[in-house]
């Protein structure tokens, strides 16, 4: 029976793929890999297909019948890609670039090989310890205190949800056993976050049924960073008027801007009040891996739990979240539920699945170990240097233009700005030139920005940290702007 064949599956209809068929197109998908992380600038960087494009070049029905790997690849170039936005791409600027790296895709691609499951140590020992080491490891990489422990989860969304629901356990209001609805006993708890704090944190509230009525946002400074004093204020009303403040969410690298909340001064509050404080770190935690930028993360030694996204700027494929806590045993006050069918005789090891809501858990830390191996701790720092040095640089050129402005700091490496050319002070007119710039640039192929809104301000972000971004694609974005503004001015002030 010739391999080729689809309904060749190794001998019998019910088994997997033969091995030597696995092996060719292996190395094929291999080969692709390698070409695709080689010169990924020949796709452009945003997808442009319309909606609906991808799914009808799809058959509406099922395939009845065996396929040939070789389609079903071809079908993956000629469908797929094209609706593919490339975040591997080194001119990729949108958001918070991240990066696939060669040791984080070979760990994936083992961790998908071996299809374990780490819910419980008896399951996959190797997973838990795994685990165990290597977020010891990233927690001395990043200078945090010995007293964390961690666990990774998928996203920093998850992760923060998890913390909300242990800082409501640690309140000891039995809501575990007799939930929040209907209780005339239960004070109404409230959390407290920054205005430029990410969604995440609200939703945390939404789905553990805080409410979004008892989120405070509290305000911030000039510079996008939360205001001590009128967090102070905001619990101190609450207090009064009867309600039990319980968790407090300070930033460091803001959704927006990358600002760094003033931790010290947060943690010293939640510290007179009783209060959890979490640190989101996602984006800009990771910076304290180089040693110059350790201050980052002042104050977080007084944290309760705190959050770093290895998949945003430390070159680990999404998804990996890297969450610490002080104490896991508040986690297993929320979450542990063991039932018989998974109770085993092990003592004194650590069974994830009592620190969350997931029971089903993917090998992640395979792929972070690998990718700490291989660059080590010099070489992850160097490469993050090399990224704030770029922003830094591109943030100079903004500056020195006349036709530029900068909205906001650049601690990291992402740059808030916009185009203001002289002679043009509505705003209104600006938003329209700054959104059709955009547009514009993004519908080149060459490069993908995003954007916020800054003091009611339409302002353009442009976030370095793709692993082959240098200067050259800098450059050309900058160029880009410029010459594109140049010529959108006439249209858009006609």
């Amino acid at each position: 029976m010739n391999r080729d064949q689809p309904h060749d599956l190794g001998g019998s209809e019910l088994q997997d793929m033969d091995p030597e068929t696995f092996r060719r197109y292996g190395h094929e998908v291999i080969d692709w890999i390698t070409e695709y992380l080689r010169t990924p600038e020949r796709y452009p960087v945003l997808a442009r297909v319309q909606p609906g494009e991808v799914k009808a070049g799809l058959p509406e029905a099922y395939p009845e019948e065996p396929e040939l790997m070789s389609q079903i690849l071809e079908d993956f170039e000629r469908v797929i890609m094209p609706g593919i936005t490339h975040w591997n791409h080194p001119a990729f600027f949108a958001y918070f670039s991240i990066t696939g790296s060669g040791p984080g895709i070979l760990g994936e691609l083992l961790a998908a090989a071996l299809n374990v499951n780490g819910m419980l140590w008896k399951t996959s020992p190797a997973v838990t310890e795994l685990e165990e080491v290597s977020l010891d490891w990233l927690r001395q990489m990043l200078g945090l205190p010995a007293h964390l422990r961690g666990i990774i989860m998928d996203t920093a969304s998850m992760a923060s949800m998890v913390a909300i629901a242990a800082a409501r356990e640690a309140v000891d209001v039995d809501i575990r056993r007799r939930g929040m609805a209907g209780r005339d006993d239960l004070p109404t708890l409230c959390m407290y976050t920054s205005e430029q704090a990410h969604s995440s944190i609200e939703k945390g509230a939404i789905a553990l049924g805080i409410g979004q009525e008892n989120v405070r946002k509290i305000s911030t400074d000039g510079e996008f960073r939360m205001d001590p004093r009128a967090l102070q204020a905001a619990i101190e009303a609450d207090r009064a008027a009867g309600r039990r403040p319980f968790f407090v969410a300070a930033t460091i690298g803001t959704t927006s801007t990358t600002s760094i909340d003033p931790v010290p001064a947060i943690a010293e509050i939640s510290g007179q009040y009783g209060l959890w404080l979490h640190v989101d770190g996602a984006y800009g935690g990771t910076a304290a891996i180089v040693p110059e930028m350790r201050y980052v993360l002042a104050g977080c030694d007084h944290a309760a739990s705190i959050v770093v996204n290895p998949h945003k700027w430390l070159f680990t494929p999404i998804d990996c979240s890297a969450f610490y806590v002080r104490d896991p045993e508040i986690l297993k006050r929320a979450f542990s539920l063991v039932p018989e069918y998974l109770k085993t005789g092990e003592d004194d090891v650590t069974n994830f699945m009592d620190w969350g809501v997931q029971l089903g858990r993917r090998f992640r830390a395979l792929k972070l170990w690998m990718v700490m191996r291989y660059f080590g701790h010099a070489g992850l720092a160097a490469r993050i240097r090399h990224h704030i040095e770029l922003a830094r640089a591109f943030a100079g050129w903004v500056d020195r233009t006349r036709d530029f402005e900068r909205l906001a700091p650049a601690p990291f490496s992402t740059i808030c700005f916009r185009t203001h050319p002289e002679g043009i002070d509505d705003e209104a007119t600006l938003d329209r030139l700054n959104a059709a710039l955009m547009d514009t640039v993004n519908s080149t192929g060459e490069i993908y920005i995003s954007h916020t809104r800054l003091n009611g301000k339409f302002t353009l972000r442009l976030a370095i940290g793709n692993l082959r971004t240098d200067e050259r694609y800098v450059g050309r974005a900058w160029e880009l702007l410029q010459i594109e503004a140049r010529r959108l001015v006439p249209e858009i002030v006609a």
